[in-house]
């Protein structure tokens, strides 16, 4: 157990955040986390829960106070004004991160990359990103690079899904809260996509601390996660639902183009379209190498896990 350690998560009630913080708190860490109302309901009583907003500097540094780990796993709400909000916020992070001699975790993504890259994404391949949110990306890990007195984590994953409801492709495919009538599936059906599901992505980021003093200065990772196509996909959610008929239907990307102009999201979402238009794999070799497996939970369990998290299975 690793009782010396203490870790402040920035965006814990979400997905990688909340993840991350169990995983930690499996393990003996102090986990504090910082969340605008200290007060609403379903909080964790095992966290040192801190009243404050991560686009507050201020905020941020009193509650890193003497921390070892900061995990910067939070975005602005909603996927609003990304262009503006997320450098500062990452740069609050950073702040903090150094004024402790803590190391800051970024959990990432593959929006890093352009079509160039793939099949297969290495730790090292060229970031050539084709959207906004890529641009900006790319940009953060950049930040963590440049800042040569800060020691970072950067843990690169697929689509994130889990059983806590958050903003990702899953959520966006079985509506949260709602009996599936049929699985949305973005891409071809024989398609393959890298998937990362949420508890091993926070079982790998804690592994990997608990070698803290082994890793470089800025040290990346690849987490493969689950490398599935829809029809795998789909056999899952069958199997979890106990609907041996339920459809894959095609996602309403049409539904995307007229809507984005009023809702965020789905503005969003679309420009990840790129992403379902040819396989997608995360290389792991380097992850595998450090842990001697990368933690892998079967498709079928972590699919029925997240449905009922999201309410759409019993």
């Amino acid at each position: 157990m690793n009782t010396a350690k203490t870790a402040l998560i920035l965006g814990a009630t979400g997905g990688a955040g909340g993840e991350i913080a169990a995983a930690l708190l499996r393990r003996g860490w102090t986990v504090r986390a910082l969340v605008r109302d200290a007060t609403r309901p379903g909080l964790d009583p095992r966290v040192d829960w801190r009243e404050g907003d991560a686009m507050h500097a201020d905020d941020v540094m009193q509650a890193a106070a003497g921390v070892d780990v900061l995990v910067h796993a939070v975005n602005p709400p909603g996927y609003r004004d990304w262009h503006k909000l997320v450098l500062p916020m990452l740069d609050h992070s950073l702040a903090a991160a150094r004024a402790n001699a803590a190391r800051l975790v970024l959990p990432g993504t593959v929006y890093n990359y352009g079509p160039d890259a793939f099949p297969l994404l290495a730790e090292d391949d060229p970031q050539q990103p084709l959207t906004r949110k890529g641009a900006i990306r790319v940009a953060m890990e950049r930040r963590l690079a440049d800042a040569t007195d800060v020691r970072s984590l950067v843990l690169r994953c697929g689509d994130f899904f889990g059983p806590r409801a958050g903003n990702n492709w899953f959520a966006a495919m079985a509506k949260p809260g709602r009996r599936l009538r049929a699985l949305l599936y973005p891409g071809r059906h024989d398609l393959p996509h890298a998937w990362a599901y949420l508890p091993d992505v926070g079982e790998a980021v804690a592994r990997l601390l608990e070698r803290e003093g082994e890793l470089e200065r800025f040290a990346r990772f690849h987490f493969a996660g689950h490398f599935i196509d829809g029809d795998a996909l789909l056999a899952a959610v069958r199997h979890a639902t106990g609907n041996a008929t339920l459809p894959l239907r095609a996602f309403p990307w049409w539904l995307t183009r007229l809507a984005a102009p009023f809702v965020v999201l789905l503005r969003e979402l679309r420009e990840m379209r790129y992403l379902w238009r040819e396989p997608l794999q995360l290389d792991n070799r380097r992850l595998q190498a450090w842990l001697g497996e990368e933690p892998h939970t079967p498709l079928d369990q972590a699919v029925e896990t997240t449905l009922r998290g999201l309410g759409c299975a019993a």
